[in-house]
């Protein structure tokens, strides 16, 4: 009797334990998703091989009260490539396909034209997996709902309607890394040759059903009976995405709808198949060679993160307003998947990680826990110099706004990264060991920090000021905002109007031969201001930037910025839009 009441209340005790683990984490993540302004979120936690979690936090649209629950579907983006790549080695595993054969011995209805970068060394489903075949075309748009879809072989050759370039080889296969959403569209192509099957169909039968995946689908686009379940996009500035979602006839390498429970299943797919356990869509020896890393921490389809029985593995996954990330160990037993109906530049997923992580205590993950930060009082006229955008790495800005007695990473227009001051000068993140240091000159002028990040210091120079309702000034030359406005529209285009515009680097050029999508609408340009940045060692694109000019730009959307770099020759090297 008294061995099963101490049972008894030992369990009272886990049950108590977990419920306050449970408020805590819904606390953190209503809390992050508050600052961030996102609409909905989805997650499933895994703990001891079994989904522990599953809940959905806000709503489906930022204007609708229909709650987000764990049944509903979300983009998963690039996410889509490994769920996909499973279904390519089970091929591999049947002998329809071989991991180091030239694609072109199976491939039927399109081949990959060769060149002399593809005469020694061939493109391989290994190298498409990995992402080291030297094949073009980084990710894909998707296409609005109502707008013709191309076909796949349209989308590899790059023919109308397809919105991309076409997908070739520019350097020889096999001898680095570089991400391409073209090899995967190549591999699907491939797996439609060798099955004979519609992609959707074919996934289904092989890895969505035998991994229980059951509320996810690869059909592009949606059949009504599952539209009907979905979250609706919202990009960065957290407009609507018009249609509600694009559609990406890419299937494989961003056209997976599903849920956050059902990404959780595909990983324990993956941890049962890597012990080797019954049943499994890969047998343990593919899986192996699937978290084997092939360059660059990057393994079949997934992406590697650790070593040893601390391994994890996941993916990232943005289509057009949703945002997802799935993260696992492979002998833990633990993992999370986390779904957003947003495009969200923070690190705001990687916080909830972090929380999950540290609440669930998964062996060997290194987070950072958030420091107790002393402040010191730093008058509102210091904080307001501060402000503004420094170049943090090549064609990667950090911006910094004041906001009561701190400063604040401003990322998609919402307050970030917290900095606390610790002097009038230094300030430090309240959420990692980051450091940035000003030092004004005799007019209180600020050209530069220095910014240290762990072992990491040095200086970024500073690109300009926010734009707080800033008033247009007179143009001093309405003819280079002509040229420039020309320049920005073939770069949001790509393809032939890159190649042929005038007043573009070369780097940029080379850059946005896919096209940006950004500004694709722009209807008009009012000149702002304009800032010398000689010698402060800028570059965007291979291009050494002398001058940037600021602009207030009009476009089908809400009222925008844009920053444009300019060389000593007067070329774009590059464009930022921003919202403040």
């Amino acid at each position: 009797m008294r061995q099963l009441l101490q049972s008894l209340v030992v369990l009272s005790l886990l049950s108590l334990a977990s419920e306050s683990r449970a408020d805590d984490l819904d606390e953190f993540i209503k809390k992050q998703m508050q600052k961030r302004h996102v609409p909905g979120l989805s997650i499933a936690i895994i703990q001891d091989g079994k989904i522990v979690k599953a809940k959905g936090y806000g709503t489906i649209d930022k204007n609708s009260t229909t709650p987000i629950t764990a049944s509903t579907l979300f983009q998963a983006g690039s996410i889509s490539k490994s769920v996909a790549a499973a279904g390519a080695l089970y091929l591999t595993e049947k002998g329809k396909l071989a991991l180091d054969e030239d694609v072109n011995v199976k491939l039927k209805t399109w081949k990959v034209p060769e060149n002399e970068l593809t005469k020694d060394k061939k493109v391989t489903l290994r190298g498409l997996l990995s992402h080291t075949t030297g094949l073009t075309v980084h990710g894909f748009p998707g296409y609005e709902v109502g707008k013709p879809i191309p076909s796949v072989v349209q989308i590899l050759d790059g023919s109308p309607p397809a919105n991309t370039p076409a997908v070739r080889a520019d350097f020889v296969p096999g001898t680095r890394w570089r991400y391409s959403g073209g090899g995967y569209t190549v591999m699907q192509q491939l797996m439609l040759d060798v099955t004979g099957k519609p992609f959707p169909e074919f996934m289904q039968e092989t890895v969505l059903g035998p991994m229980n995946m059951n509320e996810s689908t690869y059909q592009q686009p949606l059949p009504a009976d599952k539209a009907k379940l979905t979250a609706t996009g919202h990009y960065g500035d957290r407009s609507l995405v018009k249609g509600r979602w694009h559609i990406y006839p890419e299937m494989a390498a961003a056209g997976l709808w599903t849920t956050s429970s059902d990404l959780a299943r595909f990983a324990m797919g993956i941890q049962n198949a890597f012990a080797g356990k019954a049943g499994s869509v890969l047998s343990k020896e593919m899986t192996q060679q699937m978290l084997t890393d092939q360059k660059d921490k990057d393994g079949l389809g997934i992406f590697l993160e650790g070593d040893g029985p601390t391994m994890r593995f996941g993916h990232n996954g943005r289509d057009e307003g949703f945002d997802a990330l799935l993260t696992a160990g492979a002998e833990t037993g633990q993992g999370v998947a986390i779904m957003i109906n947003a495009n969200d530049n923070s690190r705001m997923m990687g916080h909830i990680v972090d929380e999950v992580a540290r609440q669930y205590h998964w062996a060997g993950y290194k987070s950072s826990s958030p420091a107790k930060r002393i402040a010191v009082p730093v008058t509102a006229k210091t904080l307001t110099a501060y402000e503004g955008r420094y170049e943090l790495y090549n064609n990667r800005m950090i911006t910094f706004i004041a906001t009561k007695d701190r400063l604040f990473t401003l990322t998609d227009g919402f307050d970030d990264e917290e900095f606390v001051p610790e002097t009038a000068t230094r300030f430090v993140s309240a959420d990692r060991d980051a450091y940035v240091t000003f030092s004004p000159n005799a007019r209180g002028e600020v050209t530069e920090l220095v910014w240290k990040n762990g072992t990491e210091e040095r200086k970024i120079p500073r690109i300009g000021p926010l734009f707080n309702a800033p008033k247009s000034a007179p143009d001093p030359d309405p003819a280079r905002t002509k040229k420039i406005e020309v320049a920005l529209m073939a770069l949001a285009k790509g393809g032939k109007a890159v190649e042929e515009a005038p007043g573009i680097t070369p780097g940029a050029r080379k850059d946005f031969m896919q096209g940006a999508g950004v500004l694709s609408d722009l209807k008009s340009m009012t000149f702002i201001s304009t800032e010398d940045v000689k010698g402060r060692g800028i570059e965007r694109h291979a291009g050494k930037v002398d001058q940037i000019l600021n602009y207030k730009i009009t476009t089908n959307n809400t009222p925008h910025y844009v920053i444009v770099h300019l060389t000593s020759d007067g070329l774009v090297t590059d464009y930022d839009v921003v919202e403040k």
